[in-house]
C-alpha cells in the first residue's frame, strides 16, 4: 500500500468515527441513536480489519469506493444501514431454463457497490 493510499484509507476510518460521534437517528429518540452509533463504530471496526492485509491495489480501491458510497448514501438517507436491493426473487434468470448458478452469478454482479461487503459481515 503506497502511503498516499494509506492516508486515504486513514482518513476515511476517521470520518467514519467522527460520522458516529456526531450521528442522530432519523426518530430523535436516545436509545435508537445510541444503537446506530455503535452499529456504525462495529460495522467500521469489522470491515476494515477485515481488510487490513488487502493488497491488491484494484481492490484497495474498490474498498475505497465501497466505504465512501456507504458514506455518502448514509448521511443522505440518514440511516446507517445499507440500503437493500430491491430485485424480485427469480427476476433475473432467463427463461429458457438456466441454473440457479447462473441467477445467482447474475444476483452477484448486480449488486450494488455499498453492498459488496455486507454480506459477508452480517
Amino acid at each position: 500500500m503506497t502511503p498516499a493510499t494509506r492516508q486515504e484509507v486513514l482518513g476515511l476510518y476517521r470520518k467514519v468515527f467522527r460520522i458516529a460521534k456526531n450521528w442522530q437517528s432519523a426518530s430523535g429518540q436516545i436509545e435508537e441513536t445510541m444503537r446506530e452509533k455503535e452499529y456504525i463504530r462495529n460495522e467500521a471496526r469489522t470491515l476494515f480489519r477485515k481488510n487490513r492485509n488487502v493488497t491488491d491495489p484494484k481492490l484497495i480501491k474498490q474498498c475505497i469506493e465501497e466505504c465512501e458510497a456507504r458514506i455518502e448514501i448514509g448521511l443522505h438517507y440518514n440511516i446507517p444501514y445499507p440500503r437493500p436491493i430491491h430485485l424480485p426473487p427469480m427476476g433475473l434468470a432467463h427463461k429458457q431454463g438456466h441454473t440457479l448458478r447462473h441467477q445467482e452469478k447474475l444476483r452477484k454482479i448486480s449488486k450494488p457497490i455499498y453492498l459488496k461487503s455486507h454480506d459477508e459481515v452480517s
